[in-house]
């Protein structure tokens, strides 16, 4: 699998359509204060999709450039 493209953090998955992939609603909140060094200072175990509805936000990315936790 080839790097992906300049400024992109490591090897990326995409869908037939060439656009990235969604990052899945049940992966651990954990997972990605680990991935990006940040405190969302929820649970560990809560769903990335609870948090995003719990925040109003639309997307992970949204989520990481946020003030949640800081």
């Amino acid at each position: 699998m080839a790097k992906d493209a300049l400024g992109m953090r490591g090897y990326r998955s995409r869908n037939e359509n060439g656009h990235l992939r969604d990052t899945r609603d049940d992966k651990h909140v954990a997972t990605l204060e680990k991935q990006y060094d940040r405190d969302f200072g929820v649970r560990k175990d809560m769903h990335v999709g609870t948090l995003l509805k719990e925040t109003g936000k639309a997307s992970v990315n949204d989520l990481i450039h946020s003030n949640i936790g800081k």
